[in-house]
This record gives C-alpha cells, structure tokens and sequence, in this order.
C-alpha cells in the first residue's frame, strides 16, 4: 500500500492582482510506498510547505486529491498514525521536555498507563533526553528542534513528516536525525523529508523530489542521480542491522559516516539545478 498518494493536486490562495487567484501548486502527482524514504526539494515559494499542510488536513484542496493509507487526512483514524515536525515549532517555555512531549502525547490518544516509558524514549531517540527535565524556554533552537522531534515520535507514527528537520540542529542533533531515519528504515516505517539542506537527503532517503513553482520537476532514486553525477555507490543494505550499526561506529570513532550513496552536494545540486526550467525564479514565500 502506498502510504501518500498524491493525484493532480491544485491549491490557489487569493493574491496578485485584486480579485486575483495564485497558484501554489499546480497539478501536482505523488506516490510515496511503505518504507520509503522520501526527501522533497525546492526553493522558497515551490510549493513545498502548502504540501505538507494538505497532506495534514491543515488545508483542502482547490482541486485533486491527496490520500494516506488510502483515506482522506480528515479522517481521525489517519490522522493518528501521522507524526509531523513542523519547520518552527512553538512551545511553552515554562513547561519541561518532558512534560511538553507528555501533553502531545496525549493529544496524540495515548492512554496514561506507560506514557512515562513512551515518553522517554521519544525524547532519547531525539538525543534530548539528558535535557528532559529542563524548562523549554531554555532551550536552543537545535533543542527545540530535537523537541520537536521527540513530540512527532511519541505516538510511534507509521508515516513521519518532517518540515526542514536539520534546520537549527547542532553536530549532536543532526546525528540523531541521522540514526532516527536509519531507524525508521530498519523499522519500514515512512517518512516524508522537507529540506533546502542536500546532506539529509543523501544520506538517508531513497528518492528525491524537487518542487517548481508548484510542479515536480524531478522524481528520482538517489542512487540514480549518484550515477548521473558519476559517483560511486557504497551499498551496505545487505548487511544485518548489527553489523551495520558496529560499522556506523567504527567510522564515527575515525571521524567519519557512513553514507548509502556517495554523492558530492555540488554534482547532486547541479542535476536538480539542470531538471529547474531555466530561468525559473523562486515565487514568494509560501503561505
């Protein structure tokens, strides 16, 4: 079953001239499988973020559909299975992690009995969990995005969605992001990766798409942009979860990481810059 279906997909907001109508995205089509790894790419104003607030039944569509699991975003039961990290969460700054991730948690439906244990593991597996108990109006912009984090993985979605994750994030942030997705492959979960940062998306995500000015100009496996870019691939996939993870700190103890495809950030960029229109220019900021 795919977990995101995306068919034809309009949103029109009012703007440009008075009485006027724009396009923020403009027949767009998606399909994202269970278990995949999905990184979404493009300028400001290319429609990335009014995509994710339709896939959240945050807003409706002018025209087309979009689908989870087969059913309407609306729906409760879907809804549930839906993790989000948006690109500037809020908090209150008087609460602790702990209890931040404790109120999203219920919220998100779960009962009482064991939300303690749930709870800390959500703030560990988001590398937060020495800061658990600290008020969040303490907290860096890297934390609040490791909180943030933790508060979309309370509830153990089968689909995460996650608006420009690395941004904000510390060298400790950023590796906990990286391990998450590697945990979430390990797990087939799904997950839908919004970024302008290329590094996230190399690493770990098994297709790229890239939005312009409303339109997927591009829908490829990452391994395939690594050859049209000449690289080489270093495919460890078949190793066991084990072997993977005592490789992964081997290398960190040299300082180095582990990457599913080598691809050089300026090659991957100048085939996305190649499958842009030329002359395109960025719309303003989405809404």
């Amino acid at each position: 079953m795919n977990a995101i279906e995306v068919t034809g997909l309009v949103k029109e907001f009012a703007g440009g001239s008075p009485g006027g109508r724009r396009r923020a995205l403009d027949g767009v089509t998606l399909r994202v499988g269970e278990g995949e790894i999905v990184g979404l790419l493009g300028p400001n104003g290319s429609g990335k973020s009014t995509l994710l607030k339709l896939l959240l039944g945050l807003l409706h569509p002018t025209a087309g559909r979009c689908r989870l699991w087969g059913a309407d975003p609306d729906d409760a039961a879907t809804r549930a299975t839906v993790g989000f990290l948006p690109e500037a969460p809020g908090f209150p700054p008087d609460l602790t992690g702990d209890e931040i991730v404790r109120l999203h948690a219920r919220l998100s439906g779960l009962p009482r009995a064991g939300l303690a244990a749930r709870v800390a593991r959500a703030l560990a597996r988001a590398g937060l969990a020495a800061a658990a108990h600290q008020p969040a109006g303490g907290f860096s912009l890297g934390m609040r995005r490791r909180l943030g984090l933790a508060q979309a993985l309370v509830h153990d979605p089968r689909l995460l969605i996650l608006d420009e994750p690395v941004s904000g994030l510390d060298p400790e942030g950023a590796a906990a992001l990286t391990a998450l997705l590697a945990e979430c492959r390990a797990r087939g979960r799904t997950v839908l990766l919004s970024s302008h940062v290329l590094e996230p998306v190399m690493e770990s995500c098994d297709r790229v798409v890239v939005l312009q000015r409303g339109r997927v100009v591009l829908d490829a496996p990452v391994d395939d942009l690594a050859r049209r870019a000449g690289c080489s691939a270093l495919l460890v996939d078949a190793l066991p979860a084990a072997l993977l993870d005592e490789l992964r700190r081997w290398l960190a103890a040299r300082g180095a990481r582990l990457h599913g495809v080598e691809v050089p950030a300026a090659a991957l960029a100048q085939i996305i810059r190649e499958a842009v229109p030329a002359g395109a220019a960025a719309e303003t900021a989405e809404p």
